[in-house]
């Protein structure tokens, strides 16, 4: 399996992926580490889109979020910035169709495979879960949703690195992580 992961090569910018279960604090890691980087960053796309639905979404719903996801990547990975930074990708979306579909379009694991993320801060769950219009996993499920994202990152030997704290301290902690990546 591993060698499978060996064709991930470039060389710019670095790659970080903001993850982690609903109400984490996922949009506004990636926002104040954007502005403290002065980086681009791709905001949460399946968040605005559901809302504005005004429906419930279906497969084909999801399936157009994870190729935004997508399109969002390939567009910030030809920056000039020496690192650029996801709301959330398209393990988050996987896990998303095993879960309410039971099936996961192909293209997605090949996807995954192929697209290169240098590292994933996966927001720790001791914020509290705000219940909202769109988030449907707080309790229970919300933990175990946060144990298959870090499966899922494993699984595809991505590296991590879980972000704690709460406020300013969670983005300090971040940016002491990122302060080591990008030296």
């Amino acid at each position: 399996m591993e060698k499978r992961f060996k064709n991930r090569l470039r060389t710019s910018p670095k790659i970080i992926a903001i993850t982690g279960a609903e109400s984490t604090g996922k949009s506004s890691l990636t926002e104040a580490l954007a502005q403290h980087y002065k980086v681009p960053f791709e905001a949460e796309f399946a968040r605005d889109y559901v809302l504005k639905l005004g429906r419930p979404y279906t497969f084909d719903d999801v399936e157009f979020i994870a190729k935004k996801q997508v399109e969002g990547y390939n567009s910030l990975i030809r920056s000039d910035n020496p690192l650029v930074i996801l709301d959330t990708w398209l393990l988050i979306t996987k896990i998303w169709f095993e879960v309410v579909y039971n099936k996961v379009p192909a293209w997605i694991e090949q996807d995954i495979q192929k697209l290169n993320i240098d590292l994933f801060l996966v927001c720790d769950t001791n914020l509290p879960w705000i219940a909202d219009n769109v988030r449907e996993n707080g309790g229970e499920n919300r933990a175990k949703l946060q144990k298959r994202y870090i499966e899922e990152i494993e699984k595809y030997n991505f590296q991590y690195k879980i972000i704690s704290g709460v406020g300013e301290k969670r983005v300090k902690n971040a940016i002491h992580i990122l302060d080591q990546l990008i030296g």
